[in-house]
């Protein structure tokens, strides 16, 4: 299994970015997974509904399953946050496993950057940054990649895996 990051600050368009490349990478082939670190109190359940009220109720794991789909989920209950790669031990067998966040894991990783935002780059302080998609010029010692040229990012992510 590849794995590949994605890192930048909130709002910078990675979730985007990742959506538009995911449909491309299954064109060449590929089984994609995600793991995409969220900010705490999230929660993918609704109270009333059983799975909420049985989580509520004390259970560490809680699956769901149904013909079409099925989630665990794992209430930390005081826990420390799981590693990147405890999480990656958990995800099924892919080709191309891709991680939103989890800036300083030692995955390379594209840092999406707009400079509009007035934020600094990650890159100079992060090893594992392999190139930038950014949706201006910028001169870099690292892969400049157009934010807005999906095929592009694509085609960078593909190579530097070895799947072209």
């Amino acid at each position: 299994m590849k794995v590949f990051g994605f890192a930048g600050y909130s709002g910078a368009g990675k979730t985007t970015l990742i959506e538009r490349l995911i449909p491309l990478f299954i064109d060449e082939g590929l089984t994609v997974s995600l793991i995409k670190h969220a900010h705490e109190g999230f929660d993918i359940d609704r109270p009333g509904k059983d799975s909420y009220r049985l989580r509520e109720a004390g259970c560490r794991e809680v699956m769901l399953v149904s013909g079409r789909r099925w989630v665990l989920m794992h209430e930390l209950r005081d826990r420390p946050e799981p590693t990147l790669d405890e999480q990656m031990a958990v995800m099924g067998d892919c080709d191309l496993l891709l991680v939103e966040g989890y800036k300083v894991s030692p995955i390379p990783k594209l840092e999406v950057h707009r400079p509009s935002y007035g934020r600094p780059l990650l890159y100079p302080d992060n090893p594992h940054v392999v190139a930038v998609a950014s949706d201006e010029a910028m001169e870099l010692p690292l892969p400049r990649l157009d934010l807005n040229d999906v095929p592009a990012v694509a085609g960078f992510i593909l190579r530097f895996h070895g799947f072209r």
